[in-house]
């Protein structure tokens, strides 16, 4: 089978071909990205050399270009995780997160109609579902939880979900959706709240949190939302939403302080912030439909994953360092006061 990963030189992208070129070598694996700043080659360094794996420079709002790699390589199944994924960068420039995010999944989508696929797979987020009050710990999101989106970023997102029904009922595309919790793990871009918190912890800075840092979310491993987004794509059925979710709710002051505690500091590290505007309160996952009908389970509490990424990021400064040395220094200025 010939598989296309899109946004594969991303985070989640990343993680889920290191897993699955090793997971599945009688595959075949190109990978797309159009390298914009999140991209970064060189998370794909350790399996540049795979007999399965192949890269291609290319964006996916780029038709003319998608219609001719679909020609020469033939796919069997589409895996999207491009997109432009920050929250704070869609409130000051929405415009590429609708191109990006909606024009780009049609022009995939429109490419799999032409030259025909056995499974469309569309990566979203648990945050097309707005957010859920902190004193109802009892209500999670669920497949049937109506869409309310709170930013730009999400809205592109939800938007995207529901053209990828669309096309499945309106020209039976053969289609899959995965909503998943906040992830994290090896290879985060450090614009995110973990992999930020950990490097400037570990410089002796000032941890800037958003507000009363009372927000909740659900934290997902990276490991188990690949190992869910495989389950899928292998044995979901066509036109459902499967969410993921990690059984980790955190608030953001807790998810910093364990890191502050990690690494031997404590709140008076901890600078609050003006907070972002629309910020969702909470986010929780019931993944029941994912457990139950494809028998997928977690295998990362939130203590055991923290301490891995912990470590994983103080270990590959390099990697860190070279991400840092690009426009990511302009966007971290931002967080001052």
């Amino acid at each position: 089978m010939i598989f296309l990963v899109t946004g594969g030189a991303g985070f989640i992208g990343g993680n889920f071909l290191h897993l699955m070129t090793k997971k599945h070598p009688e595959d075949q694996y190109v990978c797309l990205d159009a390298l914009t700043y999140a991209g970064n080659m060189e998370t794909l360094a350790p399996i540049s050399d795979r007999p399965n794996f192949k890269f291609v420079k290319l964006d996916i709002r780029d038709r003319k270009g998608v219609d001719k790699l679909f020609a020469e390589e033939k796919f069997d199944y589409v895996i999207n995780f491009a997109a432009e994924s920050h929250v704070d960068r869609s409130i000051e420039n929405p415009e590429i997160f609708l191109e990006t995010n909606i024009l780009g999944v049609a022009s995939l989508m429109d490419a799999c109609r032409k030259y025909g696929i056995n499974r469309y797979h569309q990566v979203s987020t648990d945050e097309v579902y707005g957010d859920l009050p902190l004193d109802r710990p009892d209500l999670l999101f669920t497949e049937s939880t109506p869409l309310h989106t709170s930013s730009p970023y999400s809205s592109s997102k939800a938007s995207a979900d529901l053209l990828v029904l669309a096309y499945h009922r309106t020209y039976g595309l053969p289609c899959t959706i995965s909503r998943c919790s906040n992830n994290y793990g090896p290879y985060q871009f450090p614009e995110k709240l973990i992999p930020l918190m950990i490097q400037k912890a570990s410089r002796g800075e000032k941890l800037p949190v958003y507000g009363d840092g009372k927000n909740v979310r659900d934290w997902l491993h990276v490991y188990d939302h690949c190992e869910a987004i495989d389950l899928i794509l292998r044995q979901g059925k066509d036109g459902e939403v499967y969410n993921v979710g990690g059984h980790n709710e955190r608030s953001n002051l807790e998810v910093v302080r364990t890191i502050l505690k990690a690494l031997g500091k404590g709140d008076e590290s901890i600078d609050f912030v003006k907070d972002r505007l629309g910020h969702d309160r909470r986010y929780a996952i019931d993944p029941h439909k994912l457990e139950t009908e494809l028998g997928w389970k977690p295998q990362y509490t939130f203590d055991t994953g923290i301490a891995e990424t912990i470590r994983w990021n103080l270990e590959n400064r390099k990697w860190l360092e070279n991400v840092e040395s690009g426009e990511y220094l302009n966007w971290m200025k931002r967080y001052k006061k």
